[in-house]
């Protein structure tokens, strides 16, 4: 399936589906939260994580009968091989378990890895991102460019901390040391795709981080590429691939010198 072909007939009904899932969050955003906790005390899972991602997986399934899904919560054995759905139902599930409205639906079409069709709705802040490749990205219907900011004294950067903080602190503890006085801001919200569509619009000036999954990023990337960004690994050592081991994404004149940043900082690893 080829993005014209998927565009033409099915697009409208996709949207319609995550739309509807980013009904259903906002509904469970009303009521007391149902957590418990996977693998630690924090990577926590609520109901309206699983109840999203059935919800997208019955509706998007009736849409393309042949995609296979791979999920954050239902399936992440899943490969990425052929033609697959790969989303996030919620990503930002600490924030949603404490009323933080910084959480996000990542939904990605892909062939064999490749993202076709990407969307990162944030149904708590009202704001839809879409992006179709070849054909650009737009928020809410109006299209969308990465930042036109030239430096990194002037940039405002995100990044973000895996659930395994103890593998990566030291690494994350020397990229801030250097980050923060070299920009103008380091932020941290707590969902990788809305951080990844924030650079896609503008907002931030450039997006790094370790151990993200393909759910995580499939969507965002499609964005940024589509909105004139780039998107490669923080050293350089070959290209990004979903669920490669870190990400960098950035405007082209800052991707070099975000990169050469944290190449520095790895280069201080004891």
């Amino acid at each position: 399936m080829s993005a014209p072909e998927f565009t033409r007939a099915l697009l409208g009904q996709i949207e319609a589906a995550v739309r509807a899932a980013g009904a259903l969050m906002r509904e469970h955003d009303s009521r007391p939260r149902n957590i418990r906790c996977k693998t630690s005390m924090k990577d926590l899972v609520t109901e309206t994580d699983g109840a999203v991602e059935r919800m997208l997986r019955e509706s998007l399934g009736a849409l393309v009968p042949q995609a296979a899904f791979l999920g954050e919560e239902g399936s992440p054995d899943q490969g990425l091989a052929g033609l697959c759905w790969v989303v996030d139902p919620l990503d930002g599930t600490t924030n949603f378990a404490h009323g933080v409205p910084f959480v996000a639906t990542s939904v990605a079409l892909c062939q064999d890895g490749e993202p076709l069709l990407g969307i990162v709705n944030l149904p708590l802040m009202g704001e839809f991102f879409l992006a179709v490749k070849g054909q650009g990205a737009t928020l809410n219907g109006r299209p969308i460019a990465v930042s036109a900011v030239a430096g990194l004294d002037a940039a405002l950067v995100a990044t973000g901390f895996p659930y395994r903080i103890e593998a990566h602190k030291d690494a994350i503890l020397r990229q801030l040391s250097l980050a923060m006085p070299a920009t103008q801001g380091v932020r941290r919200a707590g969902a990788a795709a809305l951080d990844l569509a924030f650079v896609a619009c503008g907002r931030y000036d450039g997006f790094f981080e370790f151990a993200l999954n393909p759910w995580d990023t499939a969507a965002g990337v499609l964005l940024i590429t589509e909105a004139g960004g780039r998107v490669g690994t923080m050293t350089g050592e070959g290209p990004y691939h979903l669920g490669g081991p870190d990400i960098l994404a950035a405007p082209p004149q800052l991707f070099g010198p975000m990169q050469e940043l944290l190449r520095a900082a790895a280069a201080t690893a004891p």
